[in-house]
């Protein structure tokens, strides 16, 4: 954390949580040595959401951590309704903190009538009253176009790439590999950054129901540990695919690196079947301890709260976000 002072811009920092991710935003607060500000969030019987702050925040600067994974349109609804209370509190400034988007898929018009439903949550996120944003791994970079207030676009893989550079010395001949060519430009930075050889498995998506047949590798995997690289982990049938096909074509460990755990549906129990060596991830969307279980000592959770809560201490003291990445 930043050790040096400068003079506040927007008051001190007020840190809030919904209901969808407070083990990591205490682990934030931890890291930022503030406190976790007390609040009622209430559903009644009609399933409607009452929130009320415990303490003033006039002339402060806020920020709302909350991702927004399932129960997506729940835990949406908390973000926007504590953005839009602290606005009518009359907060110097609100920080959307979406470790995780919901909606991010649905980020352009590839099919005749159909909906850029991220365009509306980026719209509904200003309207609720936020002034800046931070996300971490949005699906698609064109996202940052859809606000219209500034942010942090940040990626956790600083944070996964630490682990890898760690893991490579004891790897057999190891090749990174994207789960499809959408994300070959991320893999290949990847991979340059572990100088090591890249391969691709090659995909055909089959339909609107999230399900996809991989095809084929392209590139060398054979008698290789594989680093097999992805940004997020829906229902896992695709990553499945990938590892076997993987593991069919002569690859010897896979070891799985993402960034978001969505696990829908079966995902925990069809991949923890799977024959890869190890899963790592991060804590963008909290794993259920059940789930954790079925990997055992296989999953890795490396935790992105001092990549957030360093970012929340350069944007409270107006300090550049970019160098502490050297960019």
């Amino acid at each position: 954390m930043l050790s040096h002072r400068h003079d506040l811009m927007y008051g001190d920092i007020k840190l809030f949580t919904g209901t969808s991710c407070i083990p990591l935003a205490k682990k934030i607060a931890e890291y930022l040595k503030v406190p976790l500000c007390d609040r009622d969030i209430i559903e009644f019987p009609n399933e409607n959401l009452f929130v009320q702050l415990k303490s003033s925040v006039r002339g402060q600067d806020c920020y709302v951590i909350q991702t927004t994974s399932r129960p997506v349109h729940r835990n949406l609804m908390e973000l926007l309704i504590l953005i839009q209370t602290l606005r009518l509190d009359s907060a110097a400034r609100i920080t959307a903190v979406i470790p995780y988007l919901c909606y991010a898929r649905s980020d352009k018009k590839d099919q005749p009538r159909v909906p850029i439903t991220a365009r509306l949550i980026a719209d509904i996120v200003e309207v609720a009253g936020a002034d800046r944003y931070m996300m971490v791994d949005v699906h698609a970079g064109q996202i940052q176009g859809f606000f219209s207030i500034p942010g942090d676009a940040l990626t956790a893989y600083h944070k996964l790439l630490e682990y890898l550079k760690k893991l490579k010395p004891g790897l057999t001949s190891p090749v990174v590999v994207s789960t499809d060519l959408g994300f070959a430009k991320k893999a290949r930075n990847i991979a340059e950054v572990l100088d090591l050889p890249l391969a691709f498995v090659e995909k055909r998506r089959t339909g609107n129901d999230a399900k996809a047949e991989a095809l084929t590798v392209i590139g060398d995997v054979q008698n290789r540990d594989v680093i097999l690289v992805d940004d997020e982990i829906d229902t896992g049938g695709s990553m499945d695919n990938a590892i076997r096909i993987l593991t069919k074509m002569g690859a010897k460990d896979v070891y799985v690196t993402f960034v978001h755990a969505v696990f829908s549906g079966n995902a925990a129990e069809r991949l923890s079947a799977s024959p890869a060596k190890r899963f790592i991830t991060t804590d963008t969307i909290p794993i259920p301890e059940a789930s954790k279980l079925l990997f055992g000592d296989r999953l890795v959770i490396l935790s992105v709260a001092d990549l957030l809560g360093e970012v929340i201490a350069r944007a409270n003291r107006g300090i550049s976000v970019g160098a502490m990445f050297n960019e």
